[in-house]
């Protein structure tokens, strides 16, 4: 009993503290579909895992002195999250709207820091007013040590951010250097301006919805990589993610057990349409090709004609990009580019090889595509692979078209393996784009001047746009059944695993931003 007195004080002070802005603001939170920022953590934790840093942290700004804000309005520490060490920090939007101040944001940068030290992933749940206004250049100064941290520990531990409620101004950009977004539907609002301030600047007129949403910056911004459709379900994303990734850059993925038995999916020989123009969907290739059929997509809304995200071959994480010819033929367009690049570059920097499924009949053409940088922006996709020295294996099934077959991962740019279906086309350009260029004066002039033409684009075809070619060359590995593929992407993963590529020593090569 004189143990419990001794400290009583000190549990009284520690359960106020952890009660955040108190029973009716915790309510409101739950009235709007949200938990609080300590219900998130302790979603996303083995249970008791979780140790929290800073509790005691106080405000130091004159203008709000006598105002309490426990633990400053954010939640740091470490857990274990599938007994993998993770640091997290958690806005406390109860606590002064969660708004970022000089000490709010010097924890989250103490564990920014540490967790480069320990190399160990970092999460953070965004739900905050932005900076306090009250701190001034202070809070402003406090958003510029965050985003220097964020720059710091990237490229050497995984950042995923859930956007969980208001992330507006200044506040959004620490997000946008992360890793992975990912944002809560109806509850979560980011943007630089809000609709009022866009309005008395511009008259534009704009719900906040539409401006910020999660639907809006997954589809039409790119700046989400996943939606979530309430805290629940982001925290299982947080997990799937964490699955695929090492804790830092020095360590591989990973892996599950394997027991190195592959049946081949006869029915892949079939996915291809025997019509040459005849669209499939190309995310039923990548689940017959990996393990179990689970794919991670990611950004799946945005830039649709090119698929990415994560899966597992034979028990090791990879990454997939693969073009989809239900979305403009699968064609390469800036939005794509970027996608693409983006992601070939984070498994490049998290140990993770990559898998390159082809169908691509070239860059997408158009004006619009010209004047909005397509050059720069396709570049992107050839510096990225071209630099990834993780295992590169890629698959062409179909077409395979001009500087497009570039971009999509060739031996050219640094793939250890390549391997074609019968029905791969591989050439300069269509066969019909080629047949009119090659013979237009023959056409012209021809009694029948379609028969003609179709009769040049079959020759064409038959002579240029196939595998064979390419193989003679030197340019494929192998022409295989399709049925093959999961079996020899397998074994190749094996042989890769020692890979060692050696490069120019540089701060880091200038891609085309």
């Amino acid at each position: 009993m004189a143990v419990r007195r001794r400290f009583e004080d000190l549990d009284a002070r520690r359960v106020e503290l952890q009660g955040g802005g108190g029973q009716d603001k915790v309510r409101r939170q739950h009235d709007q579909g949200k938990l609080t920022a300590r219900e998130r953590l302790a979603l996303l934790f083995d249970d008791e895992s979780f140790v929290e840093f800073g509790l005691w942290v106080k405000h130091r700004c004159e203008d709000l002195a006598g105002k309490e804000f426990p633990a400053d309005g954010v939640v740091t520490g470490k857990g274990e999250v599938a007994g993998r060490s993770v640091f997290a920090f958690s806005q406390d939007f109860t606590v002064g709207g969660g708004a970022v101040g000089e000490r709010h944001a010097a924890k989250i940068v103490e564990m920014l820091a540490t967790a480069l030290k320990c190399g160990v992933p970092v999460v953070g749940f965004n739900d905050g007013g932005g900076a306090r206004i009250q701190e001034g250049v202070n809070a402003l100064s406090a958003y510029g040590k965050i985003f220097y941290h964020n720059t710091l520990i990237s490229g050497v531990v995984p950042q995923i951010s859930v956007i969980a409620g208001p992330c507006a101004g200044g506040a959004a950009y620490s997000p946008a250097l992360t890793d992975f977004v990912i944002m809560v539907e109806r509850t979560a609002h980011m943007f630089i301006a809000g609709p009022e301030v866009i309005r008395a600047a511009t008259g534009e007129v704009i719900s906040e919805e539409d401006l910020g949403g999660a639907r809006a910056h997954a589809a039409v911004a790119g700046n989400t990589h996943f939606t979530a459709a309430d805290d629940e379900d982001a925290v299982q994303i947080v997990k799937s993610l964490l699955s695929y990734l090492p804790q830092n850059n020095m360590e591989s993925p990973p892996e599950r057990p394997f027991d190195g038995v592959v049946v081949d999916d006869d029915s892949l020989d079939w996915v291809i349409p025997e019509d040459h123009r005849q669209a499939y969907d190309v995310r039923d290739v990548i689940a017959r090709l990996v393990d179990g059929g689970e794919f991670l997509e990611v950004q799946r809304d945005f830039a649709a004609n090119l698929v990415v995200g994560f899966a597992r071959l034979g028990g090791l994480a990879v990454g997939v990009v693969a073009n989809q010819p239900l979305v403009m033929a699968g064609a390469l367009d800036i939005n794509a580019a970027d996608k693409g690049s983006r992601f070939i570059r984070t498994c490049n920097i998290y140990n993770i090889p990559l898998i390159t499924l082809v169908d691509v009949p070239g860059f997408l053409p158009g004006i619009a595509q010209e004047h909005g940088g397509i050059i720069r922006h396709g570049a992107k996709m050839l510096f990225a692979y071209s630099a990834a020295t993780v295992p590169k294996l890629t698959v062409i099934m179909r077409k395979a078209y001009g500087g497009a077959f570039l971009a999509m991962c060739s031996k050219d740019v640094g793939a250890e393996t390549v391997l074609a279906w019968p029905t791969a086309e591989i050439a300069v350009m269509g066969p019909e784009g080629a047949a009119r260029v090659l013979y237009r004066k023959e056409v012209k002039e021809a009694a029948d001047p379609t028969a003609l033409l179709q009769e040049k684009i079959a020759e064409y075809r038959r002579q240029h746009a196939n595998p064979y070619r390419a193989a003679e060359a030197l340019h494929l590995d192998d022409i295989i059944r399709p049925s093959w593929t999961r079996r020899l992407l397998i074994e190749r993963l094996g042989l890769l695993r020692t890979k060692r590529d050696l490069r120019p020593q540089k701060k880091h090569g200038n891609i085309p931003l």
